[in-house]
């Protein structure tokens, strides 16, 4: 009895230390984003999940300077180019089906396409070796006055265009990394011609309605809604500017999803399970590019890792598959470590973020913690 006792005595004190030890770690990351607590700014919502738990989440700011609905769990981001693993992950669907293959070219996939695409295959689309122009370098310069709002949108059917226009890429496929928006905005049109949807229907179909991701969406203006939907800021002196749409925001393939903490904790699980892919299946979505000359580059210049819709450098030692968004009024990044596991989400409406290092910030807290608590 005594022994009974003794053991129940220490358990209750674990018990208590674990706790004391939460409450602060929890602390600890609440005051990295302090500064965002606000309720007539827009600002974050923040997500950690440990082993597919949630142990930190957290909506700083309000989704929009009009209705001031302040953010939180199932408030809806435009991802930016967080949405290229959505794209990627169709495309490998389509292998999955036994309907596209990896070196399969463009030029057969898309026939009318120019010459120069025969040289292309889906693989460099999927991992950024294709070397297809910037479609923004090619679109039209509107006069400098005219507002941003007033500047019409490019749509993925235009972004074809402008391609089947050139005659060339900036160099062979497969010899060099250079990140390309041209690239996943051709993948989304590869899903459609080879699907027979819409690609945004094809997600919906095949990925965000099997999930129950039901407020995910790749958003069409005049043809969906996004719901509990945050707007993009910009900080303009003193006065917070709505930038929510630019000339290049009505793309899908490159950065057209919105979606929220709430789904993208059903998206972590599915990667963590291999619900939609096997673990064989995902493995060249996994597997670093080798080029040539030069490598795939974070954002800061800093040398990194690439494979399907993923950058997968390590961080301090750990290895994660991580990507970040940046668009007109949003910053976005998830970083996913796979052997803690441990995943980190921050979703911003706000341009004066830097989503990845706030992420990255708060991934420092949970990872000197120990992984087995």
């Amino acid at each position: 009895m005594k022994l009974s006792f003794a053991l129940l005595v220490g358990v209750s004190i674990l018990a208590q230390i674990n706790s004391a030890s939460d409450v602060a770690t929890t602390r600890q990351a609440d005051t990295i984003f302090a500064d965002l607590k606000s309720d007539h700014a827009p600002g974050a919502a923040v997500l950690v999940l440990r082993n597919g738990h949630t142990v930190f989440e957290r909506g700083y700011g309000v989704t929009d300077l009009r209705s001031l609905h302040a953010i939180d769990a199932h408030t809806n981001f435009r991802l930016a180019s967080v949405t290229k693993q959505f794209t990627a992950a169709a495309v490998m669907l389509l292998v999955h089906d036994g309907k596209l293959r990896y070196d399969d070219r463009l030029a057969d996939v898309l026939p009318d396409f120019p010459a120069y695409g025969k040289a292309i295959t889906i693989r460099h689309l999927l991992n950024h070796t294709s070397g297809l122009l910037d479609y923004e370098d090619l679109m039209a310069k509107p006069d400098p006055s005219t507002p941003p709002e007033k500047i019409p949108q490019i749509h993925d059917a235009g972004v074809l265009e402008l391609l089947k226009q050139q005659t060339t890429t900036k160099f062979a496929p497969g010899t060099k990394w250079e990140y390309s928006n041209s690239g996943y905005v051709l993948l989304g049109l590869v899903v459609e011609k080879v699907s027979g949807e819409s690609f945004g229907d094809f997600l919906r179909d095949r990925i965000f309605v099997p999930l129950h991701m039901g407020q995910t969406v790749a958003y069409e203006a005049g043809k969906n809604e996004v719901a509990h939907r945050a707007y993009g800021y910009t900080k303009n002196g003193n006065r917070w500017q709505e930038t929510d749409q630019s000339p290049t925001s009505a793309t899908l393939g490159d950065g057209g999803v919105y979606s929220s903490l709430a789904d993208l904790t059903r998206w972590d699980q599915t990667l963590r399970n291999h619900v939609l892919l096997s673990e064989a299946e995902m493995r060249p979505a996994l597997t670093p590019v080798k080029v040539l000359t030069g490598t795939p580059e974070e954002p800061d210049g800093k040398p990194a890792a690439y494979g399907f819709g993923w950058f997968l450098n390590p961080y301090k030692g750990h290895a994660r598959m991580w990507h970040y968004g940046e668009t007109v009024g949003f910053r976005t990044s998830i970083q996913r470590f796979v052997n803690e596991p441990l995943t980190v989400i921050v979703l911003c409406n706000r341009a004066d973020l830097e989503a990845r290092d706030l992420a990255l910030k708060l991934a420092d807290v949970y990872l000197d913690e120990n992984p087995g608590r």
